[in-house]
């Protein structure tokens, strides 16, 4: 079976009922695929004509009557609100291996009214309501997806063709009263998620959703070490200061059990002051290898600005107190002391496999935020290099 690239669009609904972690847990676990994209949209009128244009299709195995649900649900649900002219958030999902249309449109299933189970997303997630008088009063369809290979490749070429203009982080979708002081912060779901295809990307997520917070941007990443180095900078001078007890402790066993003789404590603490900073060197190279797969020393200056071999996920929550939402939520970094119901006791296993990380001020996540660019259009550049220039 050939590669395919297929999407997954979350509705605003979903969105907003913080229902991204659930979906995207099923989206993996139950196609094998690889999640090679993402990106944040705020739909304008153009797009959402566009889009909906193309939703009625004769190749559709869904019954016409659905189809045309669909197509009315997308005109009054992802254009901007027409009061307010507020534009609403709508997330693209992209996955790609073989049979990658197939696979994703039977996870999702298709919408009917006298579904008995839950086990498709739209199962689970959607609804559909019918009165006695088989009028429709009430639909959600959760997600959406292609139909099929022809319908992805047409409608991902849309999408990616408004992808700078209504895509990336989005500013003003979200409404506050009045007082209330939003602030945002960077959340990295990181590459120890993704070594097998589990649902635990998705399930930190859903651990995020308790915030009550909103995702305003996302993006798949693979960092550079260049990228990690410079993220993960500020805690190297910590590194070098706070192991110098271990490096000193370490190496003071070596010399006892190598040579025979004991260390006095004096100069055990002058093994500190040598050791330690190159311990703690040592530790934030396996930081970065860690987060990009590569060491800076297996870098010439060229390979030090490619995207690393290790995946992540970045997403920019917005909200009031969002830095110390999300921290409480996360837990310590050793999770080993993170409480029960943390991120990190319950997904993190070193200091270092932690499952995840999250800024620690608001000025940290606009430097941290700068250094990853979530907002650049990588989705555009995932579908150009799949089917060419759109």
């Amino acid at each position: 079976m050939a590669e395919q690239l297929a999407y997954v669009i979350i509705t605003p609904y979903s969105l907003h009922k913080s229902r991204t972690g659930g979906i995207l847990s099923r989206l993996i676990t139950r196609t094998g695929l690889e999640m090679v994209g993402a990106r944040l949209f705020a739909p304008g009128e153009e797009l959402v004509k566009q889009y909906s244009e193309a939703i009625v299709s004769a190749n559709d195995p869904q019954d016409r009557r659905i189809q045309e649900l669909i197509y009315r649900y997308i005109l009054q649900n992802l254009a901007p609100d027409p009061k307010t002219k507020r534009r609403r958030r709508v997330m693209m999902l992209l996955f790609q291996g073989d049979d990658a249309v197939r696979k994703i449109r039977s996870v999702i299933g298709n919408i009917s009214a006298d579904r008995r189970g839950g086990e498709t997303i739209r199962d689970t997630y959607g609804d559909l309501v019918i009165d006695e008088n088989d009028q429709v009063r009430y639909f959600e369809p959760a997600v959406l997806a292609a139909p099929n290979v022809e319908e992805a490749k047409m409608k991902l070429e849309l999408w990616a063709r408004h992808s700078d203009g209504d895509g990336g982080v989005l500013e003003n979708t979200i409404p506050y009263q009045p007082g209330e002081k939003p602030e945002r912060t960077l959340v990295l779901i990181k590459p120890d998620n993704f070594r097998f295809a589990t649902g635990r990307p998705g399930n930190v997520i859903d651990f995020f959703s308790r915030t009550g917070l909103y995702v305003v941007g996302i993006k798949v990443h693979r960092m550079s070490v260049a990228e990690a180095s410079d993220f993960y900078e500020p805690v190297r001078e910590v590194l070098r200061t706070r192991l110098k007890d271990i490096a000193a402790a370490r190496a003071r066993n070596v010399i006892e059990k190598e040579l025979g003789f004991k260390v006095p404590p004096q100069d055990e603490a002058r093994l500190g002051e040598i050791l330690g900073p190159l311990y703690g060197d040592n530790q934030f190279d396996n930081i970065v290898k860690f987060m990009s797969g590569r060491l800076p020393s297996e870098c010439d200056p060229h390979s030090l600005k490619q995207p690393g071999t290790e995946k992540c996920i970045a997403l920019v929550y917005e909200g009031v107190e969002a830095v110390g939402k999300i921290r409480d939520v996360l837990g310590p970094t050793d999770p080993s002391k993170a409480p029960p119901g943390s991120i990190r006791r319950e997904f993190g296993q070193t200091v270092m496999v932690n499952a995840a990380h999250a800024s620690d001020s608001v000025a940290s996540a606009q430097r941290e935020m700068a250094i990853v660019n979530v907002g650049e259009n990588n989705f555009r550049k995932v579908v150009e290099d799949f089917y060419g220039k759109v």
